[in-house]
């Protein structure tokens, strides 16, 4: 993948502002992916961090099934309910990104929103894959 970067612009931190798909790549389109674990049950209630981690995980988990790496992810649009709890758990956040991504940084977007449909849920990530 090609990270796009417009020139004179202050280099991002922790994403890119634009990336470009190989020719040829298949694309995968992965749904909000939230903390359940195998069986459709919420993980880490109340602690945004360990729910960041599982929907991340649950990310890759789709893009491996696919046929990719954490490295062909393209895109991520994360949703969060609050995000005061988002910038309180950066840190925790940070680790658990690079143990599921490492240093790759697609393109991103965070968005607030008021509810998420899943009890109890305070994230939700969907992401683009660019599968070779």
């Amino acid at each position: 993948m090609e990270i796009v970067q417009p020139q004179g612009w202050k280099a991002p931190r922790g994403y890119a502002n634009g990336v470009v798909a190989p020719a040829g790549a298949r694309m995968l389109f992965v749904a909000g992916q939230i903390a359940w674990d195998a069986e459709q049950r919420l993980v880490g209630r109340g602690d945004f961090a360990a729910q960041f981690g599982q929907a991340l995980e649950n990310v890759v988990a789709v893009v491996r099934a696919a046929g990719g790496e954490p490295g062909h992810v393209a895109r991520l649009t994360i949703y969060v309910t609050d995000k005061r709890l988002y910038l309180d758990a950066l840190p925790s956040v940070g680790e658990r990104y690079r143990a599921a991504l490492g240093r790759h940084f697609p393109a991103m977007a965070l968005v607030q929103v008021a509810d998420l449909l899943e009890e109890g849920a305070l994230v939700e990530i969907e992401a683009v894959a660019a599968l070779p």
